[in-house]
């Protein structure tokens, strides 16, 4: 146990960084690992007819979520077993890989926003009772942060914006081109894949501060 002046330093440095993440634009941050968002057609295709994704635990984002489930994904060049359905199912079927992944499958994902998947590469996908050849869907997803309409009104933010975002320590690194997007169904977030965080050495739960323009940060 900490003593209590211990403690009280403790408290104190936590309601310190508290009050600055509220008062200046800062970020947390979600790596996404590579996966697959399915349309309830090609979940049947896979898992069989009248199938329903088993929830394993919910995600940031309201009503996201990780499924028990897995699929193989394979490409010209090779193959990943194990890739994660993220639910509930969508319209369409969208893979999202890292560009390191790309390399292995032998596949050129474009970086597009998630749901632009017109003119993009297709993938097999391998389930336990059927496989689906998908024509399109497959991209790199372009860095984004989810924002709730109160923090976009305090910072000036607009849907579609394009910010840059500081992060990390040692590697200390400034995203470029980072979508904002603005829903009152959001919690704050940004999202960055696997090769971008490895590359800013920073990990989940970390912070990131929002600049509005090269050298200028949100006010």
């Amino acid at each position: 146990m900490y003593d209590q002046a211990t403690q009280e330093k403790i408290i104190k440095e936590v309601l310190t960084r508290l009050l600055v993440f509220e008062e200046q634009p800062y970020v947390p941050i979600g790596i996404s690992n590579r996966h697959i968002h399915l349309s309830q057609q090609d979940l049947e295709t896979l898992f069989g007819k009248g199938y329903q994704l088993t929830k394993m635990k919910e995600l940031m984002q309201p009503g996201q979520f990780a499924a028990e489930e897995t699929v193989t994904i394979v490409g010209p060049k090779g193959e990943i077993k194990n890739v994660r359905i993220l639910g509930p199912v969508r319209k369409n079927t969208q893979v999202e890989v890292s560009l390191t992944d790309g390399y292995k499958l032998g596949v050129r994902a474009p970086i597009r926003e998630s749901g632009r998947t017109v003119g993009t590469p297709g993938i097999l996908l391998k389930g336990p009772i059927g496989d689906v050849e998908l024509k399109e869907g497959v991209i790199g997803a372009l860095r984004h942060i989810h924002v709730p309409p109160e923090f976009a009104r305090k910072f000036q933010l607009k849907d579609k914006d394009m910010v840059e975002v500081e992060v990390g320590r040692e590697r200390k690194t400034i995203f470029s081109n980072v979508l904002i997007r603005v829903s009152d169904k959001y919690k704050l977030e940004m999202h960055v894949d696997t090769d971008e965080a490895n590359a800013a050495g920073i990990s989940n739960g970390e912070l990131g501060k929002i600049r509005k323009g090269q050298d200028e940060p949100c006010p």
